[in-house]
C-alpha cells in the first residue's frame, strides 16, 4: 500500500491547514503529490532549516508549527542518520498502540526499486528500526511495492508485521535465502529475472533458522503478506485522529 491512499485529498487538506496557520508551502514544495516523501526527507527533518514551517508542509511533531494539527498532518521521526530517515506512516494515526507501520527512506533522491542508485544498506537500517518498534524478529516484515503500485516516487521500505499465514503462502520459486541483509536488491533482481518479471515488489523477513528470506511478488507484497492497516472494524474515529501523537 502506498504512503497515501488519497494523496490529492490530503494535499487539499494540507493546503487549508497551512493557509489557516499562515504557513503556505510553495508550489514546488507541494508538487503533484508523488513527492510528499521527498519533501519530508528534504524539508521536514532538520528543525533548524530556515523557514522550516513554510518549507515543510508535514512538520515534525516536536516542531512549533505542528501544534494543534491532526496526526495525519504531522511527521513523527523514529530514527535519522546522514543517509536515512525512518518515520511513522500516517496509517498509524487512529490505531491502537500494538499496530506498527513505519517507513525507511533514503535522504538522497532515489525513485524506487527500479532506480540503480537504490542503496543496499537501507535494509539493515530498516531492520534495526523494526527491531526497536516491533521487537519480535519472527514477525518483522520489510516491504517495497512494485513501481506500478506506488503513489510516491521516493524509495521507501514499509516496516510492518508479517501476517500469521504469510509464510505458507510464499511461492518457493519466487524466494531465496540469504545469510544477511547484504545483497538484497541484486538477489531480488535475480529472482525476478528467472520468473520473467520486470515490475515487482520485494519482501524481506527472517527465518527461524536465523537467515533472511527474500520474496518477490508482482502484486503488492505489503498488502498480500503484512498487517499494513489496523482495520478498525467499527468505523469509529479514534482520539488519535484528532490530535498529534
Amino acid at each position: 500500500m502506498p504512503f497515501l491512499s488519497s494523496r490529492h485529498a490530503l494535499l487539499a487538506l494540507i493546503c487549508l491547514v497551512n493557509i489557516a496557520t499562515g504557513s503556505v508551502p510553495s508550489a514546488s514544495a507541494v508538487g503533484d503529490g508523488r513527492d510528499i516523501l521527498r519533501n519530508i526527507v528534504t524539508n521536514c527533518v532538520d528543525l533548524h532549516e530556515t523557514d522550516y514551517c513554510t518549507r515543510c508542509f508535514l512538520p515534525r511533531i516536536d516542531s512549533p508549527c505542528a501544534h494543534g494539527r491532526f496526526c495525519k498532518d504531522t511527521t513523527e521521526i523514529w530514527r535519522e542518520t546522514t543517509d536515512y530517515v525512518a518515520i511513522r506512516d500516517i496509517k498509524m494515526c487512529g490505531c491502537d498502540s500494538e499496530f506498527v507501520h513505519g517507513l525507511a527512506i533514503p535522504r538522497a533522491s532515489v525513485t524506487g526499486i527500479e532506480d540503480p542508485r537504490r542503496p543496499d544498506s537501507i535494509w539493515k537500517f530498516a531492520w534495526d528500526v523494526a527491531r526497536t518498534h516491533i521487537g519480535n524478529e519472527d514477525v518483522i516484515a520489510l516491504a517495497v511495492n512494485p513501481p506500478s503500485l506506488r503513489s510516491q516516487d521516493q524509495l521507501h521500505i514499509h516496516i510492518v508485521r508479517l501476517l500469521p499465514d504469510a509464510r505458507v503462502r510464499f511461492t518457493e520459486a519466487r524466494s531465496m535465502h540469504l545469510p544477511s541483509l547484504i545483497g538484497i536488491w541484486s538477489a531480488a533482481a535475480g529472482i525476478a529475472s528467472r520468473a520473467g518479471l520486470t515490475d515487482y515488489g520485494v519482501l524481506v523477513t527472517k527465518n527461524p533458522e536465523g537467515d533472511f528470506l527474500i520474496v518477490i511478488e508482482e502484486k503488492s507484497p505489503e498488502k498480500l503478506f503484512t498487517r499494513w492497516d489496523c482495520h478498525r472494524s467499527d468505523g469509529s474515529q479514534s482520539d488519535h485522529d484528532l490530535a498529534q501523537p
